[in-house]
């Protein structure tokens, strides 16, 4: 698996018109660095409360199934409720994990030009460019880069992260990773 190297950030940093460092400070909150699992698979996070709406309840509730966030399944192996989730709804499934390094939910393949969610789940398969390209253009397509490119971390973790970004200091998270990398 490719990993990123200096270049990749260098691109991606061009492509927002914001700094390395920001990027890197969005990584490390979304994924602590790392895009796969030691067993090659992609790091993702199952969101059961998508997979309930994108199923409007259809397969009642469990812990890949319910209707608000909760965090409560997050220490469970997450590709195992994400294969439990596809024997119920295969594409529900899929669209309602978030994936790679940069844990981009699936339901947004089409907003960022995917021809299809199986190109873009092939693509979270494939290495950590790919990773950092769909990062770039969910930035892109939700007008987030002035707020990279402005360090307003509330501002960037609110249209990122959602409206629940406060409650997990996703901003304060990101603001000390970015101070961190800004330094070296």
């Amino acid at each position: 698996m490719k990993t990123l190297q200096e270049c990749d950030y260098v691109t991606a940093a061009n492509l927002l018109n914001c700094e390395v460092a920001a990027i890197k400070a969005v990584e490390e909150v979304e994924s602590s660095g790392s895009g796969f699992l030691s067993t090659g698979e992609p790091r993702i996070l199952f969101e059961g409360h998508v997979f309930y709406r994108l199923t409007k309840g259809k397969f009642g509730v469990s812990n890949v199934s319910y209707p608000s966030w909760i965090s409560k399944y997050y220490n469970e192996n997450q590709h195992l409720r994400l294969a439990k989730a596809i024997t119920l709804n295969r594409e529900a499934a899929l669209q309602s994990a978030s994936w790679g390094k940069f844990q981009i939910m699936g339901e947004n393949w089409k907003s960022l030009g995917y021809s299809s969610l199986q190109e873009f789940i092939n693509a979270m398969y494939a290495n950590e460019t790919e990773h950092l390209m769909a990062f770039v253009k969910f930035v892109k397509v939700n007008g987030l880069a002035d707020e990279l490119k402005r360090k307003d971390w509330a501002g960037f973790a609110r249209g990122y992260n959602g409206p629940g970004y406060a409650k997990n200091q996703y901003d304060k998270k990101m603001a000390a990773a970015y101070l961190k990398f800004s330094r070296k």
